[in-house]
């Protein structure tokens, strides 16, 4: 049943085209029933074409944070975790260089296919990695003050736990110096030893 409806989800989710200012086709990393769900903040320009979140560089990165911590490699992370954003398609270049932020307009149109899947999925754990992503669940100033730290949240009615992660971005050196590489192993030491990981078949 589950299962059925997310598949239903995936399929609407993928031919999205209201924001006339984002690039489709949307990306999504499929029909993942899982009671965790990963929220990336939005796709590069490599992930529509590859065809699936943190396809590239920074996804190199993430994954290699947790088969390190979890020995669990992208394929199993991939078929065990649901993925979402908090945009689905590509925003664009900025012309004074790097990929455009998507608008407020834009994150509060797409906010409508997470709360979708939240109903569906129900998670206990949610795992929002980069500042874009762990705003939409609680406040963040500085990734030194929420990093390695676990907090409640709700949202669209619906109770889980909060792990952030920061962006594994090579443009960024936080995850990779004091504090922010001791905070990051923290973190991930959280997520593995939560329930809702566990759970994940190996």
């Amino acid at each position: 049943m589950i299962e059925q409806g997310l598949i239903r989800h995936v399929a609407r989710l993928r031919k999205c085209r209201k924001c006339l200012k984002m690039l489709p086709p949307p990306v999504s990393g499929g029909a993942v029933v899982s009671r965790v769900i990963l929220v990336g903040q939005a796709p590069g320009d490599k992930e529509p074409k590859l065809g699936r979140p943190f396809a590239w560089t920074a996804g190199k990165t993430l994954f290699r944070w947790f088969e390190d911590a979890a020995g669990l490699d992208e394929e199993h992370f991939r078929s065990s975790i649901y993925m979402a954003a908090v945009c689905r398609c590509f925003p664009g270049k900025n012309p004074a260089g790097g990929d455009r932020v998507p608008s407020p307009e834009e994150v509060m149109t797409c906010s409508a296919w997470f709360e979708r899947e939240l109903r569906i999925l129900q998670p206990e754990l949610i795992i929002p990695v980069g500042k874009l992503a762990i705003a939409q669940f609680i406040p963040v100033k500085k990734l030194d003050e929420i990093i390695g730290r676990k907090f409640d949240a709700t949202k669209y009615g619906h109770r889980f736990d909060v792990i952030p992660l920061p962006h594994p971005s090579g443009a960024s050196p936080w995850h990779r110096t004091e504090p922010g590489r001791g905070l990051l192993k923290k973190a991930m030491g959280l997520i593995v030893r939560h329930t809702a990981f566990k759970g994940i078949p190996a």
